[in-house]
């Protein structure tokens, strides 16, 4: 191991780790191996990961934290409706996955079982989620309590179904400056709203309201 010079952070392991996978096209085979020769020891490694597999599901979540530290650094961001702050996600964080890109291709393949490779979005998938939830504003709810929360679960799925098919046409994307990708991101969120609007929805609760308070009015 080469003399320690300095505290090692989670940001110099989780860079360590993303170059040594591109480097030797594959993800080590264990903690030992990892910090073998590295200038860090597995107790370093331990304090801030339980497992390699914890350390690549914290890389994908770090690019998110990363492209909504981004969007508050704009001052106009929290005005934004939630059309316009999802799009300025998307945008954010697909140029944070381009500067990546390379480790990004390499560990979603990495293993020949594809749900395997798909498990490093976990903490991504719950951070995205929370995301949503987080902005999902009253114009785009049920005005029935009791269908909001159901509602809400399915637009969370729903953005995190749309959110793993921009990945993978991002990844098959080879326009320049992935040029194809801003407007399939621009189109697909687009149509996500449109197919979001619930004033049709509530509309046809308020007449089924209607009809119910008609129905038993009219046996009295």
């Amino acid at each position: 191991m080469a003399p320690k010079n300095k505290i090692i952070s989670k940001e110099d392991i989780v860079s360590i780790y993303m170059n040594e996978v591109l480097e030797k096209g594959e993800k080590p085979k264990s903690v030992y191996h990892f910090v073998k020769d590295k200038d860090f020891t597995e107790a370093e490694f331990y304090s801030f990961f339980g497992t390699l597999e914890g350390l690549e599901k914290e890389i994908f979540r770090l690019f998110f934290d990363n492209t909504v530290k981004l969007l508050h650094q704009h001052e106009e961001y929290p005005q934004y409706d939630m059309k316009n702050k999802m799009l300025s996600f998307y945008f954010t964080f697909f140029e944070i996955l381009t500067a990546n890109r390379s480790y990004v291709l390499q560990s979603l393949k990495i293993d020949r079982n594809p749900l395997k490779n798909l498990t490093q979005l976990t903490s991504l998938r719950d951070s995205f989620k929370a995301y949503v939830a987080e902005i999902l504003t009253d114009d785009y709810r049920l005005e029935v309590e009791k269908l909001q929360k159901f509602q809400e679960k399915t637009i969370q799925e729903s953005a995190w179904l749309q959110l793993m098919l921009t990945i993978k046409f991002w990844k098959d994307d080879a326009s320049p400056a992935f040029e194809k990708t801003d407007i399939f991101i621009e189109k697909s969120v687009n149509a996500s709203f449109e197919l979001m609007n619930v004033a049709p929805m509530n509309h046809l609760i308020d007449l089924g309201k209607f009809l119910f308070k008609e129905k038993i009015y009219s046996k009295q």
